[in-house]
Parts: structure tokens; C-alpha cells; sequence
């Protein structure tokens, strides 16, 4: 199968779901793109409209590279329902992330909960992954920067739409630290309310813990611990107070046997306790966790090959080399890149 026949078909617009249901029925993803072209599937008019759109052109000037499901990190990818590609902005870590999610009508108290967690596991070298929504997602993004961390934003929309709109600086600052924007979604996808649900099978898959900071019986936050608990993943939780909508969720997810956190250290134990010393303190971050240091280490290279090689653009390579750069990690004389 082709990779540009699975770019042309995630470009149609259609519900993950029905994509592995058409993949299952017909083989690979050309076949699927043939027969709705001939009318052998049902689709809107809409989609009919997209098979006129030079999908990888698209994804191109969206500054998006495609990451095809067999080449995304081992916990997604190995998902029975795991995304067929990744449009990603940015390049994605290369260690296992800790999701925190919750409401995005979240109290003070707890934007403040999730700013901290965020902040705290990014200073211990752990990514942070979350929606880019409003609230807790956004606050623990903040955190994420803060603690001078590596972010991964997964999207409801395409990579490069803002949603919400106030949240584009905040999408912006995840890429300059080295983070990714993602989404399974084409460029150009607009928010609708049933792209979001399949989105936080991604968040919990990218993610080897889900901490719930604040969450109401329904919304997406329960739904992302519901995947990582399908998924295997250790899933916390922020008690509170049982008359707070904000809290039930959270609660319930505890009664149900999810493990209560009740601070940043207590955070962190359980953190060490799945996944190890924190990268920081045992010497790994910046060091054999970046595909781009790994890139330099097996021999000197220009920015435009580690560009190819890292499938980013050549603006997000400069980036990431100036970071490193200035660690020390790096050297560059003659726009050639070598270990420092």
C-alpha cells in the first residue's frame, strides 16, 4: 500500500472508524480511494469534493510531514485501532509521554494543579502530552514550557487550524521547544464536535500514564482515561470535592480503581514507579532520547539532510540545532552539524 494512496484517503475527511472498516473491506487504501471515485461507497458530496485534492501538496504546505502508522512510537502504533498516519508539525519525542487532561471549564484550583503537573514533568525529562483545548489541557501545556519541557499537542482539527483560536501562540511555543502538533486529520479539517473522541485514543496511546486533574461524568477527559485503561496505560487521578462537577469524574474514576495523586510528589513517585528515573536526573535527555542528536552522533550532517531525515522542514531543523546548540551538545561550522 502506498504512501501517497493512505495520504489521499486521510484526506477524505472520513471518521477513523469507517477508514479501518473500508481498509478491512478492501483491501489497502488505493483500493478504498477507487472504489469511492467509481461510487462503490456511500460518501457526501463533500468528500466526493477532496478527491480532487492533491492530498500531499496539501499536508506540505501545512508545514506537516506524514508519519505512517508502522513508524509511529511502538505504544501507538501497535493499538488494534491505531491511526493509519499522523500529520505531525514538529517532531515527535522519542519517549513515552505522560497525558494530562481534564475539563475544559476546569476551577482555578485546577489550572493551577495542572500547571504545576505540567511543569513538574517536563523539569524530570518526561514529554507532556495533551489536546491544546481550553483549560487543564492548556494550563498543563503552560507547565510543560515552563519547566522548559518537550510538548506534544494532539489535535481535533487539522495541524494547521487553531482551535481554539487563543491557543495559537500556545501551539506556536510547543513547536519552538521542540514539541509536535499532530492530528490524523488532513490539513484544513475543521473542529467538528465527532472528530474529538477519536483524538484521545491518540493522547492516551502516545502515553504510557494519564493523570485526570479535573473532569465532569462526561466530556473527553473520561474518555482519554477510558482508552488508556483499554490501552493498559496507569491512569491518576485528582480527588476532590463530591459536590463539584469538576470533580465527579475524577472521583469516580478513583472508586473505580484509578490511582488518586494528591501532589507533585506524589506525582512523580508514581511516574518513577512505571516509568523509570526521571530522563533528567539519569542523564538521557538531550542525549540518547533526540532523533537529532542521534542523527549528528552517527556522523556529521548539514541541516537540510537532518530536515529529510527528521521528514520536518528545514526552519525546524534550524530550531532544534540551535537548541542544541546551545546546550553544547552540538557544533556548527560551515552549516555543518557534529557532535560538540
Amino acid at each position: 500500500m502506498t504512501a501517497a494512496a493512505r495520504v489521499r484517503l486521510a484526506s477524505l475527511g472520513l471518521h477513523p472508524d469507517r477508514v479501518r472498516k473500508l481498509l478491512a473491506e478492501w483491501g489497502n487504501a488505493r483500493a478504498v480511494v477507487r472504489a469511492v471515485e467509481r461510487g462503490q461507497v456511500d460518501v457526501t458530496e463533500a468528500v466526493r469534493d477532496r478527491l480532487d485534492v492533491d492530498a500531499e501538496a496539501a499536508a506540505g504546505a501545512a508545514g506537516a510531514s506524514v508519519v505512517l502508522g508502522e513508524n509511529l512510537p511502538e505504544g501507538l502504533s501497535g493499538l488494534p485501532d491505531a491511526p493509519d498516519l499522523l500529520y505531525v508539525r514538529g517532531v515527535l519525542p522519542g519517549l513515552p509521554g505522560v497525558a494530562i487532561v481534564g475539563s475544559r471549564r476546569a476551577t482555578s484550583y485546577g489550572l493551577r494543579l495542572a500547571r504545576m503537573f505540567g511543569r513538574a514533568v517536563a523539569e524530570a525529562g518526561w514529554p507532556v502530552v495533551s489536546g491544546l483545548a481550553r483549560g487543564i489541557d492548556g494550563a498543563a501545556h503552560l507547565g510543560c514550557l515552563d519547566g522548559g519541557g518537550v510538548g506534544v499537542a494532539v489535535l481535533g482539527c487539522g495541524v494547521d487550524v487553531a482551535y481554539p483560536s487563543e491557543h495559537r501562540e500556545l501551539g506556536r511555543r510547543l513547536l519552538d521547544g521542540g514539541g509536535a502538533v499532530v492530528s490524523e486529520y488532513a490539513p484544513g479539517a475543521r473542529p467538528e464536535p465527532w472528530r474529538f473522541p477519536p483524538r484521545n485514543r491518540i493522547i492516551s496511546g502516545l502515553s504510557s500514564v494519564v493523570v485526570v486533574v479535573e473532569a465532569n461524568v462526561k466530556g473527553g477527559a473520561l474518555i482519554t482515561a477510558a482508552r488508556g485503561l483499554e490501552q493498559g496505560r496507569l491512569v491518576l487521578a485528582v480527588p476532590g470535592d463530591v459536590d463539584r462537577d469538576t470533580s465527579r469524574g475524577c472521583n469516580l474514576l478513583i472508586r473505580d480503581g484509578a490511582h488518586p495523586v494528591l501532589g507533585v510528589e506524589d506525582l512523580l513517585t508514581s511516574l518513577t514507579f512505571v516509568l523509570g528515573p526521571p530522563p533528567r536526573e539519569s542523564g538521557s535527555i538531550g542525549g540518547g532520547s533526540d532523533p537529532l542528536l542521534q542523527l549528528v552522533r552517527s556522523g556529521a550532517k548539514t541541516v537540510e539532510e537532518l530536515a529529510v531525515a527528521l521528514e520536518c522542514s528545514a526552519t525546524e531543523a534550524i530550531q532544534r540545532v540551535s537548541k542544541l546548540e546551545a546546550s553544547g551538545a552540538v557544533q556548527v561550522e560551515g552549516g555543518v552539524v557534529s557532535v560538540g
